[in-house]
């Protein structure tokens, strides 16, 4: 399978739910009772389409083929005020951090943060009430009763933001994925290419007294992301639930540090402006091809308003530097 098949993060399904079954117009006759009063029941309730958090999930792939999801209709209400059968509810399953949207209005209707967390979205139709409920002292016999309400039927919008306590922010090639595969047992595809990763990919970093935290490395963005160039924004909002984003500039890039910090900057500014208020920490990578000298020359050209540190994956330099400063961004 490759790499980007079994990463979902978007789905669009047409949800409908079930309607209310109509309630019973019934009057009691039995072997004692010619001319009873009504005992007709309500009608089920339709069947809900329900959304449901799971910590176990990471993708929405298990429903990126399904495009129709259809709840039970209720059931008719029955006699001796027998009320008629629920309909069925169908539950999506989705990841933490899945938030639903209408499709045709791009309105946000919940988010889904919690493991077991269940919100309806789309609710079904109320089952009609039997012709028990209009006896009145002067209509004892009513032979009518409610008919049950239509489900509601609407395309949604499933996506997937990414719940991390640190954010890989850097160009392709930046050295992000050669990190998450040395401080956690992630094992991202690593190339000397760009756009090696095409997905994003969690890890869980060991940290001090049997402590951790959740990395991201989202995947490479470039000059003008925020455009659409490259993958443009399709990953650019995993970014936002983020609680601290790691800037990564290589040692070797052809621009200044202060250049390519930038640079990412405005291309997050220019996606979220919301983004500008995470913390941030810079990481100068592939730092173990510099002298002392030479990196003494570079920490001049490092902006002043962001904690840094050079560090190198491959020779582990500075790795627990690293941890022990984004755990302090962390824990703020």
């Amino acid at each position: 399978m490759s790499q980007g098949s079994n990463f979902v993060d978007y789905v669009k399904i047409c949800c409908r739910s079930g309607h209310g079954g109509p309630g019973s117009s019934h009057l009691h006759r039995d072997i004692l009772t010619s001319k009873g009063g009504p005992d007709g029941g309500d009608g089920g309730r339709g069947g809900h389409v329900i959304v449901k958090g799971n910590a176990q999930l990471w993708t929405l792939l298990h429903l990126k083929f399904r495009k129709h999801v259809i709840a039970g209709d209720g059931d008719s209400g029955g006699s001796s005020l027998r009320s008629g059968k629920t309909g069925r509810d169908e539950i999506l399953e989705v990841p933490l951090g899945t938030i639903a949207k209408n499709a045709e209005t791009g309105e946000i209707l919940f988010e889904i943060s919690a493991d077991g967390e269940t919100k309806i979205l789309s609710k079904g139709g109320r089952g009609g009430q039997g012709n028990w409920h209009f006896k009145t002292a002067t209509q004892q016999t009513p032979r009518y009763s409610q008919p049950g309400e239509d489900g509601e039927e609407a395309w949604n919008i499933l996506e997937l933001k990414l719940l991390a306590d640190v954010g890989l922010v850097g160009f392709p090639n930046a050295g992000k994925s050669t990190l998450l595969s040395v401080v956690s047992a992630a094992k991202p595809e690593i190339a000397d290419y760009a756009f090696t990763t095409l997905v994003p990919n969690l890890g869980i970093v060991a940290y001090r007294d049997n402590k951790s935290f959740v990395m991201a490395d989202i995947p490479g963005i470039i000059e003008g992301a925020s455009q659409g160039k490259g993958l443009g924004i399709r990953f650019l909002r995993h970014i936002e639930r983020n609680s601290v984003l790691l800037f990564m500039v290589p040692a070797d890039t052809n621009r200044t540090i202060k250049e390519e910090y930038s640079i990412l900057l405005k291309e997050l500014n220019e996606y979220n402006p919301e983004l500008m208020h995470k913390p941030r920490v810079l990481a100068i990578t592939k730092s173990d091809m510099l002298d002392e000298e030479l990196q003494e020359e570079m920490e001049k050209e490092v902006p002043a308003d962001i904690p840094y540190v050079f560090i190198s994956s491959v020779a582990q330099k500075n790795i627990t530097e690293l941890k022990d400063l984004l755990w302090k961004e962390i824990n703020k």
